[in-house]
């Protein structure tokens, strides 16, 4: 990827989708930039596995960059961009069954700070933990994933989903309900 135009970094979410629909060189590589994490890990707790993830994450990508000129700025790009996450991550959720990842291949954990026993115990519960989202409606683990690892409010939900805050409260209710059945005893 170039280096973006040092005037196109200075742009608004607005500006700069202006700049694309302009034909500006690096205008949506600058989007992609900004928003390319936070959308690799939305598609990465949809799967579990991150060579899928990283396939999600580029179809949102290109998705989003065929469907720009739709884009009314009536809700901010990221949430523009969670949404076609969402409905990307479902399609392919719905088709496939996601793989389990093996605990060699976690790499986010501190080898110092845990024992080794404490660090096992830990990766067991993660795994334990996404395994039951996993087996949640598509509906409620979409709620469950932007609210618990996204930070969402229940407005923003809304808005990526496409629904009503109420039916975004009641996914996350009962999310939460079948999450604890799901888990039985267990504390995560």
């Amino acid at each position: 990827m170039t280096p973006a135009d040092p005037a196109l970094a200075d742009l608004d979410e607005a500006a700069l989708v202006e700049a694309c629909l302009a034909g500006r060189p690096g205008a949506f590589d600058l989007i992609v930039e900004r928003h390319r994490r936070s959308v690799y890990q939305l598609c990465y707790r949809f799967v579990a596995n991150h060579e899928d993830a990283s396939d999600l994450s580029q179809d949102v990508f290109l998705r989003a960059f065929r469907g720009l000129k739709s884009f009314r700025g009536h809700a901010s790009l990221s949430t523009w961009l969670y949404r076609i996450g969402v409905n990307v991550c479902l399609n392919r959720v719905s088709v496939k069954t996601p793989p389990s990842e093996s605990i060699e291949e976690q790499q986010f954990v501190d080898v110092c700070a845990q024992s080794p026993a404490d660090r096992l115990l830990q990766e067991e519960r993660g795994a334990r933990v996404r395994a039951a989202i996993a087996q949640l409606p598509p509906k409620q683990r979409a709620t469950l994933i932007l609210r618990m690892y996204h930070e969402m409010s229940h407005q923003e939900i809304a808005d990526v989903l496409g629904g009503s805050v109420g039916a975004v409260k009641a996914n996350f209710f009962h999310a939460m309900g079948n999450l604890k059945k799901l888990l039985g005893g267990f504390e995560p």
